[in-house]
């Protein structure tokens, strides 16, 4: 039976791929800052982790010592739509903290509970891609989401001889609480698809991950994307 862990479980994505992982028959770990009921009625193991604070983390680590962990899957994140003149350092540096430095945490963290075979999911944003920005604005975003993107390149050569696969994944367009902070507009308008289509996606990318294949930026679609 495979094991899930997913970080910033309790609402959109990340819970939709904790109903999707234990659909499937997986053991799921989900856990958030601030687990809600709609995670705790899935049948799913719910562990609070801040994914910006040490201790937390190692506190995570502590109880899951000597457990093995299959599918690690950094989801967490904040985010905000500053432009130049309105975002402040305090932003920038609190989305560095959370979507950057959150997952590098974590992972080091749980690293004695990953072996060879193991898979690692980052869900960064295109938006984080510098090849591909031609609109600019939203600094924070755009630059935590650019250093979550050199984390998982940097990770996927580090663990490597381990045996663990590595993918960065842009979930595109997703109806979530996240999505109407950045877009006034319904679904219809945007295109946006439901946190449950996407997390099948997600699924079948991981499905396809192996250790050749590690270390790629892609759509959830398969699409390959600019760094």
């Amino acid at each position: 039976m495979t094991t899930v862990l997913i970080t910033g479980a309790s609402r959109g994505i990340g819970l939709s791929m904790a109903r999707a992982f234990a659909k499937r028959g997986d053991t799921v770990i989900a856990t958030a800052r601030k687990p809600g009921d709609s995670l705790r009625e899935l049948d799913v193991r719910v562990e609070t982790l801040d994914v910006a604070d040490d201790a937390s983390a190692q506190e995570l680590a502590a109880q899951l010592q000597g457990e093995s962990i299959d599918v690690l899957v950094h989801n967490a994140a904040a985010a905000s739509a500053e432009g130049l003149d309105t975002v402040s350092g305090e932003t920038i540096l609190n989305q560095m903290e959370v979507n950057a430095v959150g997952p590098l945490r974590v992972t080091r963290a749980l690293l004695p509970n990953l072996a060879a075979g193991s898979k690692i999911a980052i869900i960064t944003s295109r938006m984080g891609s510098i090849g591909d920005n031609t609109s600019g604005g939203a600094y924070a975003y755009r630059m935590s989401k650019a250093a979550l993107n050199m984390f998982g390149r940097s990770l996927a050569h580090d663990v490597k001889d381990r045996g663990v696969a590595v993918v960065t994944l842009h979930p595109g367009m997703v109806d979530t609480d996240m999505l109407r902070g950045f877009v006034d507009a319904p679904p219809s308008v945007t295109g946006a698809r439901t946190p449950d289509a996407v997390a099948g996606d997600v699924l079948t990318r991981l499905e396809g991950l192996t250790i050749e294949t590690t270390g790629r930026f892609l759509h959830v679609n398969g699409e390959e994307l600019p760094w």
